[in-house]
């Protein structure tokens, strides 16, 4: 994983370089940067060879998260996805996690639409369970959480990162996919309209990431972590 990480991380250098000498669109130097990002968790995935049982709980966690996406579509940005990538982060690992957010972008996309987005919504929502899944092996190594059974406290504490987490990374994120392919002349004044016509949908995403963390964390994380503990799987 850090070889492929440090691979990516030289070739996004070099393509930033070379862009930036060769005078191409910045737009897609930054779609290639993103997939640059991208690709070390499925070099991971792919060296790794899980089993077909891992491979199972892999394609339910993206299902289920899929799910959440398609069963809100009528009420605009208000989507508990984020929520339920960053649970799977929590269960099962920060790698998890990021393909369990990136794999549930590209495969709702089907439904919602591909495009040059498509990276973009892959990089955020993967780095959500991404974080989601250090953050909790970190409170779990030093025993200040137990996994499946968090406090009140420890709930509404987890709910509110969520909620920044979207506020703060995701939904930047996605407003900079927005910036790069609505703006041509990139100037302070027009991103600056970019990421504040932004911040409402974030804020109302934040909202449904928060509220379903906090209803539905601990039920979730109860089920996948017995999976875990008794299948011996992913992390």
């Amino acid at each position: 994983m850090k070889a492929a990480l440090a691979g990516a991380l030289g070739l996004s250098v070099l393509i930033v370089t070379a862009g930036a000498w060769l005078g191409l669109n910045y737009y897609l130097i930054s779609t290639l940067v993103v997939l640059c990002a991208l690709a070390p968790f499925f070099v991971d995935l792919e060296r790794r060879k899980p089993e077909a049982r891992e491979l199972v709980v892999l394609a339910t966690l993206i299902a289920l998260a899929v799910i959440a996406r398609v069963a809100f579509a009528p009420i605009p940005h208000f989507k508990p996805t984020m929520a339920i990538v960053m649970i799977a982060g929590m269960a099962f690992g920060g790698r998890t996690g990021f393909l369990v957010g990136a794999g549930a972008m590209l495969v709702s996309n089907l439904l919602f639409g591909q495009g040059p987005w498509t990276p973009w919504q892959m990089l955020a929502f993967g780095t959500g369970g991404l974080a989601a899944g250090v953050a909790t092996d970190t409170l779990v190594r030093r025993g200040l959480v137990k996994r499946g059974a968090l406090t009140w406290r420890q709930r509404l504490a987890l709910a509110a990162g969520g909620f920044l987490l979207v506020v703060c990374v995701a939904g930047p994120l996605l407003d900079t996919c927005s910036l790069f392919m609505m703006i041509t002349a990139i100037t302070p004044a027009s991103a600056a309209a970019i990421y504040l016509a932004g911040l409402p949908v974030n804020v109302i995403h934040g909202a449904a990431t928060f509220l379903t963390l906090l209803l539905l964390a601990n039920p979730l994380l109860r089920i996948l972590n017995r999976v875990r503990v008794k299948y011996g799987l992913l992390g």
